[in-house]
């Protein structure tokens, strides 16, 4: 079972910090929040509405809800599909209509925003990871949702990368957007949450609360299996 008795709500312009161990279930429940997976038990509710297989059949509802909620992988190359950086990055805004010329100005908003513009023309499968992570946001970008998930954005990224990461994401959560990352970074989450959940190994919520009160429970992230990565917090 991926989760058990998972009872979670989540605020309008929060950025919450979904916190576990590998395998507990984070991934998981992103997808199940993006409308990917569906639950065999309980319901999901986004935006006041059911979020079930029936109602995504309705093409209305889904266009709206893919614009609103958008999802970046762990892996970029889950992600990326297209031959150039242009088109990948150009893909989901030409989907909504938009005229060219919208088109055109999120694109190349998005590509500065994300510092990739010199990419453009390149193919997204030759890029670096932490080059291929910033495609893949900015992809996501040109639609300026509403509800970014983000699976492990900091896997595989150096130093400086990561820095840059925790500073696109505040930039995000001072748009107002609301913001839900799956990690087991303590780091990156301790710098962007403003409210944090656990997830035991046995893929359920065991703790929900303030960034001091979660990453001040010593015996807590033990017993999560987060606590080894705890000596690298504030």
């Amino acid at each position: 079972m991926a989760l058990e008795n998972v009872n979670l709500t989540v605020q309008a312009g929060e950025t919450l910090a979904i916190l576990g161990a590998n395998g507990c279930g984070k991934s998981t429940l992103l997808k199940l929040l993006d409308g990917l997976y569906f639950p065999k038990n309980g319901t999901i509710s986004a935006f006041g509405k059911p979020l079930t297989e029936e109602a995504l059949r309705d093409n209305e509802y889904n266009f709206e809800f893919r614009r609103r909620v958008g999802l970046v992988f762990q892996d970029p190359d889950v992600q990326l599909f297209s031959p150039s950086v242009l088109e990948e990055v150009a893909f989901a805004p030409l989907q909504l209509g938009l005229s060219r010329a919208e088109v055109n100005r999120r694109v190349d908003s998005a590509l500065e925003a994300l510092r990739i513009e010199k990419l453009r023309d390149r193919a997204p499968h030759h890029l670096s990871g932490g080059e291929k992570r910033r495609v893949a946001l900015a992809s996501l970008l040109t639609l300026q949702p509403d509800v970014w998930l983000l699976d492990e954005p900091s896997t595989g990224l150096d130093p400086r990368s990561q820095s840059w990461l925790v500073e696109f994401i505040l930039e995000q959560r001072k748009l107002g957007k609301t913001i839900i990352i799956a990690t087991h970074d303590l780091v990156i989450a301790e710098e962007v949450a403003s409210r944090m959940c656990v997830f035991s190994e046995e893929h359920h919520i065991i703790a929900s609360g303030s960034p001091e009160d979660i990453l001040g429970d010593h015996d807590l992230l033990h017993r999560s299996n987060l606590s080894h990565f705890h000596a690298h917090s504030k």
